[in-house]
């Protein structure tokens, strides 16, 4: 009885998918000198990454290079922060604010100068940045420049006022109280919303959008934030797409929300 032929219609069927859904970069960036295909799933290697972040005629390539070591596990080692801290300087705004974003993953509080005057930039997507690297690093010198950055008067980008003011709900100060409860009638629905959360946070109350109902309340109140509850930081998660279902990809980089660098934890001060 002659053995069965194997099917070879799997593979053959599951090429335009991969082609599709991945495009054709996927294929184009398989190593040279690769042995097999799965080599096109495989991103670069530290080596390779870090030789991209300090390319000095590129800017794509040093984008790219810093969002490569950022995301990787070991990608908080001196050597990468501190070309980071490097990279907060570009003259490419893309480059300054991934770099930004890298220090919010894996700086420290000591970094949150430089992150501060990222709130600054004339790029709207490096202020946005730093407000959202603030979220991760808490130190107080940040405090008057993230209710500055609240402020339609200073920062007119939605966007950004919004990401300060979620960075706000770690700080215990009755200013910041007053700054979010100011900011409660905000144009933006995106700066609402996180002002009402920050609120919810820092006082364990909810008054919703009231902002008499907030004054009276705190001009009641005792202590502010006898009722506080921890704050954490927004993360990175999405699903799997159809591709990182495959072997040899690499799951989505999905992070697991945590306390800011340098916050104690409610009552412990």
């Amino acid at each position: 009885m002659p053995k069965p032929r194997r099917s070879r219609s799997v593979p053959i069927l599951l090429a335009p998918v991969l082609a599709m859904v991945g495009g054709c970069t996927m294929f184009s960036s398989v190593p040279r000198g690769a042995e097999s295909i799965t080599a096109g799933f495989r991103g670069p290697t530290p080596e390779e990454a870090a030789e991209l972040a300090l390319d000095p005629y590129n800017a794509d390539n040093r984008f790219r290079g810093i969002q490569l070591l950022s995301t990787a596990y070991f990608g908080g080692d001196d050597p990468y922060v501190r070309l980071y801290l490097d990279g907060v300087d570009d003259e490419d705004p893309g480059v300054r604010w991934v770099s930004i974003r890298a220090l919010g993953r894996h700086g420290d509080p000591e970094h949150v100068g430089l992150i501060i005057a990222g709130l600054s930039d004339p790029d709207t997507q490096v202020r946005a940045e730093s407000a959202r690297a603030l979220q991760r690093l808490h130190d107080e010198t940040a405090v008057d420049a993230l209710i500055r950055a609240t402020n339609p008067e200073f920062e007119p980008e939605p966007s950004v006022r919004a990401e300060a003011a979620h960075a706000l709900g770690q700080y215990a100060q009755s200013r910041v109280v007053q700054a979010l409860v100011a900011r409660l009638d905000d144009s933006s629905l995106a700066v609402n919303r996180n002002t009402r959360a920050a609120l919810r946070t820092l006082t364990g109350q909810d008054f919703k959008f009231d902002r008499r109902a907030w004054i009276d309340w705190i001009d009641g109140a005792e202590d502010l934030f006898a009722s506080r509850t921890p704050y954490t930081y927004p993360v990175f998660e999405r699903d799997k797409t159809l591709v990182e279902w495959l072997p040899f990809v690499p799951e989505p980089p999905n992070e697991a929300g945590s306390t800011p660098v340098g916050m104690m934890p409610p009552g412990s001060e």
